[in-house]
């Protein structure tokens, strides 16, 4: 049986409907929430007792369009598992709403939080070492080509019977033999202001997604999120093992580098998002995504 399947339909849209309410109110402090990156939160369900993690995707147009996302997410899942990444079970599905759009959620088991990257370093000595930082650098090293991106971040990695699992596919990276992605960026687009919707989509977006599948921004991504994590004493180790797999080795200078414009470029977008909520919420309409909390960089 899968992992996803005590899950029902019911217990889905009594989530999705704690979800409306949330934003109808442009508040999401009531939400069953696990946890949060830059684009969107993780609820837990059941509320009392949660035992599956739900992203929740934008609202697709129509049941077709929903479906191609799906299709593109796991034909993410895929690639990555024909690359040697164990992906934790996941499903995507989709509550169907009156105007004919749908709402697609990213559903996976719940795994145990001592299994979590971030915490598994938090406690463990960097002098000592630990198994999980080359094993995400190779992961990393045989996953990205110029048709398949990986976010590497430790924070979509969970280290169970020594071995890595990847968590988050929610963004499905993937590009066809012409080198155009497959990713449909108009639902993501919608979390912008109109008038920034399209050069987002042309320049911003593609941008973005293109330093996925170099493996040197990989890196760059993987031992930046090491200092949002508060775990600089790690950085040493993941560039002893990085530099074994780059012609030219990686500095803590570039990594600085990278994490203060990193952390600029996601700081300016989260705050488009928040004014464009709260003129949403001012003109009588609904922002229809959720939003993280303050985010420490």
């Amino acid at each position: 049986m899968s992992a996803t399947a005590g899950l029902g339909d019911d217990d889905l849209r009594a989530l999705d409907a704690l979800v409306d309410d949330a934003l109808a109110a442009g508040r999401e402090e009531r939400l069953p929430t696990l946890g949060y990156g830059e684009i969107s939160l993780v609820l837990g369900w059941p509320e009392a007792d949660p035992r599956f993690a739900c992203k929740r995707m934008p609202a697709f147009p129509t049941r077709p369009a929903f479906e191609s996302y799906r299709r593109t997410l796991l034909d993410y899942v895929s690639a990555l598992e024909a690359a040697g990444i164990a992906v934790v079970e996941t499903e995507m599905r989709g509550v169907d709403r009156a105007d004919g759009s749908v709402v697609g959620y990213v559903i996976q088991p719940i795994l145990a939080a001592e299994t979590l990257a971030p915490g598994i370093l938090h406690r463990s000595d960097p002098a000592s070492g630990h198994p999980l930082v080359a094993a995400i650098v190779v992961a990393a090293a045989t996953t990205v080509s110029p048709r398949v991106g990986l976010d590497a971040q430790l924070s979509n990695w969970a280290w169970q019977d020594d071995r890595l699992v990847y968590l988050d596919v929610s963004t499905p990276m993937l590009w066809d033999a012409a080198g155009r992605s497959l990713l449909d960026l108009e639902p993501l687009a919608q979390a912008y202001p109109a008038v920034l919707r399209p050069p987002l989509r042309r320049f911003v977006a593609p941008r973005i997604l293109d330093g996925y599948r170099q493996l040197r921004e990989v890196y760059l991504d993987l031992t930046g999120n090491l200092l949002k994590e508060r775990l600089d004493p790690w950085l040493p180790s993941f560039l002893r093992e990085i530099a074994t797999r780059l012609p030219e080795p990686l500095t803590e200078s570039d990594v600085h580098g990278y994490y203060r414009s990193d952390a600029r470029l996601w700081g300016v977008l989260l705050r488009l998002r928040r004014l464009d909520r709260a003129w949403r919420l001012r003109t009588g309409r609904t922002y229809p995504f959720l939003l993280p909390g303050p985010i420490d960089r």
